[in-house]
């Protein structure tokens, strides 16, 4: 392969220079790149100290980073290749500092170029992913949990667990902070995996007969299931969030009718202030919380700092729904308060649901002689402003009709309440129901002029109410 001398100490192929490479210069390429990493260690592991001074050679190579990192940002794997070739001798510079953080940056950016590269595959990431783990004591974990994640997004179930039990036994010397950090989640992950085979077990047991289960498969999945419990409940022990270790653990607690493990586990995992704001653990608890047929108090109780958190969240409907059917004023008001905000996003402008939830209380309101008909008011007053724009303009009553009547008729009631009978998003849908001869249109007609004193009463003291 020819090659050119781009500056001081590096040469790159010359397919680079003229600006473009033949497809079998990309194999030479990567196996020369290949070759260069099967050499690192012995770069890596050279204690051999020299002068602080920095090299033109030096900045020779920081140059070639740079253009290794354009190639990267370009998606231009070939071009960051052959690049990377000539930034391999990185290794031998003279600067102890960068000695230390340069096989990281090799083994980080050698990793990129083959997970994207057109002509790499699943056994070359692999071996080159094994030289790297010797760059040194400190990289050792962190490469190993790299490469399990790598192996296990690629559904390599099986080699992912055999990296992760030759990883939890791998010792050397005293380890850091960072080192045992590393090591709990290569058990977790360990963990997890177990938890995926009891999961297959228990599956293929529910789908046999009990007397076809034999009594070694049964000890088989009660093995993964203590394999799995231990490290599981190591990791969700520290402050963080561990969404599916947690809800794994909770399963196998839950099959074997360890509630109470279970209750105590969930609780710690959404109130402990030690851990960071996690919406959820708030929902993790309420799904099993009703799964026991908890009191609607501990759920709404739930529901409630979990509506603090996340307004939006798609558990409001069913929190509104409690709050709906309480006797208490003070719940069906905070009832159509979460109504309204689950509204304010987004991403429910389209349901129908939450549209007939707030439809369906509104009229009740109207229908209950006004009688807070100032709850209304005052959730309206924050909104007025905006939610004409973001709700009720003509162009979304044009494709709100095409595209879903329900919806249409849900919002053009409100619109006709909230806005008055001049809406434009009212009156387009109106017109396009009556045109269409449906009689529901025409009782809604005449729901909104009987209510008319309550658009009135809700817009009264309001300095605008924009007719969109």
């Amino acid at each position: 392969m020819r090659t050119t001398r781009l500056f001081p100490g590096c040469t790159i192929p010359l397919g680079e220079v003229e600006g473009h490479s033949e497809g079998g210069s990309e194999a030479l390429l990567k196996k020369a790149l290949l070759l260069f990493f099967s050499e690192l260690t012995d770069f890596a592991l050279d204690n051999v100290t020299r002068g602080p001074k920095e090299t033109e050679f030096q900045k020779t190579k920081e140059a070639c980073l740079n253009y290794i990192q354009d190639a990267l940002l370009q998606n231009q794997w070939q071009r960051a290749a052959e690049f990377m070739i000539s930034y391999l001798e990185i290794l031998e510079t003279s600067t102890v500092s960068k000695r230390k953080t340069a096989p990281e940056a090799i083994w980080r950016i050698g990793t990129e170029i083959l997970l994207h590269h057109s002509k790499s595959n699943i056994e070359e990431l692999n071996y080159f992913t094994e030289r790297m783990k010797n760059l040194g004591v400190k990289y050792y974990l962190k490469v190993c949990l790299e490469h399990i994640f790598y192996l296990l997004c690629n559904g390599l179930i099986d080699e992912a667990y055999q990296n992760l039990t030759l990883a939890e036994s791998w010792r050397y010397g005293e380890q850091t902070a960072a080192q045992n950090d590393e090591l709990k989640l290569i058990q977790a992950y360990k963990g997890l995996l177990d938890y995926y085979n009891w999961s297959k077990k228990r599956k293929a047991m529910l789908e046999l007969d009990e007397e076809n289960f034999t009594d070694s498969s049964e000890q088989e999945m009660h093995n993964f299931f203590r394999q799995a419990a231990v490290n599981l409940k190591e990791i969700i022990k520290i402050p963080g969030v561990w969404d599916p270790f947690v809800v794994s653990y909770v399963d196998l607690l839950e099959f074997y009718g360890d509630y109470d493990e279970a209750r105590e586990v969930l609780t710690e995992y959404a109130y402990n202030s030690k851990f960071p704001p996690n919406p959820n653990a708030h929902a993790y608890l309420y799904h099993f919380l009703k799964r026991r047929g908890e009191s609607k108090k501990s759920l709404v109780s739930v529901l409630k700092i979990l509506h603090k958190t996340v307004p939006s969240h798609e558990l409001m409907l069913e929190f509104y729904t409690m709050l709906k059917k309480s006797k208490k004023d003070k719940k069906r008001r905070l009832g159509l308060e979460v109504i309204f905000e689950v509204l304010d996003f987004a991403g429910w402008k389209e349901n129908v649901k939450a549209w007939s939830c707030l439809a369906e209380q509104i009229k009740q309101i109207l229908e209950n002689s006004n009688k807070h008909l100032d709850w209304v008011k005052e959730e309206w007053n924050s909104r007025k402003d905006w939610w004409p724009a973001f709700h009720f303009s003509h162009y979304l009553a044009k494709r709100n009709w095409q595209e879903n009547e329900k919806l249409a008729y849900e919002k053009a009631l409100l619109a006709g309440i909230l806005l008055g009978k001049d809406c434009k998003y009212y009156k387009y849908v109106l017109h396009q129901g009556c045109k269409a001869k449906k009689k529901r249109f025409q009782t809604l007609k005449k729901f909104v002029k009987k209510h008319n004193s309550a658009y009135l009463r809700i817009t009264a003291c309001s300095d605008s109410s924009t007719h969109l």
